[in-house]
């Protein structure tokens, strides 16, 4: 296969990572992004890598084996309620279901296929909207995370290519599987700009979480107040996004990519619209060339309007990456084909109307407190002023 400067990880199979019909994490939403590229002639068949499976020796990369071996035998009806709960399966967040474990292992292998093509310098950018699974544990699954594909590429990149890896969180639930893996590595920095967890899952990403022994000051946290507005969220992405990076010096970067920090995202509580996602990518892929020689692997995450968000939001880094301008409406075909399945109107245009977020009181307050937040984050890493 000869690629472009980039390549986009595809399989149909990524739909068989499905919990069941009323689960609101849905796969459905990489198959909209897929088309939605497809029907606006932005992706052809030359662009599409294929995913293949993760091995269990890859997964043990980060997973502990006992934890593969119960998800392997959950997936396959041969473990017991009791003993999956002690692993988080079967849980209300991450029912068991079947062939969870090859499902899942074709998830962190389409994060895998992105990493071995950009360090391998076939393409200089690989995009794998499967992956993102950011909350997942080395024993133990969590908030709809089983393997954390993320984990286990950074730490494939670190053994196979020995490199530096930045890892970038846009999500709004905090990165805390990819956090607390690489807490004590200072050849791994990982910066998470959230919805602060006082209000929302996992509960953690304070600025005080910086890292343990010698990866002390290579964790970053922006946690932001409920109902944060594009401007203060663009504020603490660019400014620590810049400043983290030069402070780094990455030798590749790793964006998660989650599209919940949406005014119309129904598990999280920020009012951002679709402005940030046309500025997230853009500066990404600055930091990529920067830093990197362009070497960046962007993976999903979060976002559960799959309808109106996800597949704009996902797009849009597609666009970035291969320098493709972003015209004013989406194509006409993509929305009546998808309009018959969906439970809302779709969106016409790329960005969203000015009227969908009503005004926010507290504006002036949340806006102050983040900028506050950015400046305790970054403090270790500005120069002193003394």
């Amino acid at each position: 296969m000869i690629y472009k400067d980039t390549a986009f990880i595809y399989s149909p199979l990524f739909q068989t990572y499905k919990f069941n019909n009323d689960h609101p994490f849905n796969q459905l939403r990489v198959e909209l992004t897929y088309d939605l590229l497809r029907k606006m002639d932005a992706i052809t068949d030359n662009d599409i890598a294929p995913p293949r499976m993760a091995t269990v020796d890859e997964l043990a990369l980060v997973h502990d084996r006992k934890y593969i071996k119960a998800v392997e035998l959950a997936g396959h009806g041969k473990l017991t309620s009791e003993e999956g709960l002690n692993y988080g399966i079967g849980t209300e967040d991450t029912p068991i279901f079947k062939d969870m474990h090859e499902a899942s292992s074709l998830l962190v292998g389409g994060t895998l296929t992105a990493v071995d093509l950009v360090m391998e310098g076939k393409v200089t950018h690989a995009a794998n909207f499967g992956g993102g699974l950011h909350h997942g544990f080395r024993g133990k699954a969590s908030g709809f995370c089983i393997y954390n594909d993320s984990s286990v590429a950074i730490r494939y990149m670190q053994e196979k290519y020995n490199a530096r890896v930045l890892y970038i969180d846009t999500d709004a639930h905090h990165g805390d599987g990819v956090q607390w893996t690489f807490y004590d590595d200072p050849n791994v920095c990982t910066l998470s700009i959230h919805e602060t967890g006082r209000y929302l899952f996992p509960g953690t990403g304070n600025i005080t979480e910086r890292g343990a022994g010698k990866g002390y000051g290579y964790s970053f946290n922006i946690p932001l107040d409920a109902f944060t507005e594009d401007e203060s969220w663009l504020h603490a992405y660019k400014t620590s996004l810049e400043e983290v990076a030069a402070f780094f010096k990455p030798d590749v970067i790793l964006t998660q990519n989650g599209a919940d920090a949406h005014f119309y995202d129904p598990l999280t509580h920020l009012a951002s619209t679709m402005r940030i996602y046309h500025e997230i990518p853009k500066l990404a892929h600055e930091i990529a060339h920067k830093y990197c020689n362009g070497r960046w692997i962007a993976v999903g995450g979060g976002g559960y309007d799959i309808w109106r968000v996800v597949p704009r939001a996902w797009s849009l880094i597609w666009l970035e990456m291969n320098n493709i301008h972003v015209p004013q409406n989406l194509p006409e075909e993509w929305i009546k084909h998808w309009q018959a399945q969906a439970p809302v109107t779709l969106p016409t245009q790329w960005q969203d109307p000015k009227e969908i977020v009503k005004p926010i009181p507290r504006k002036a307050e949340i806006e102050e407190k983040n900028a506050l937040t950015v400046e305790k984050a970054l403090h270790s890493i500005r120069p002193s002023k003394d």
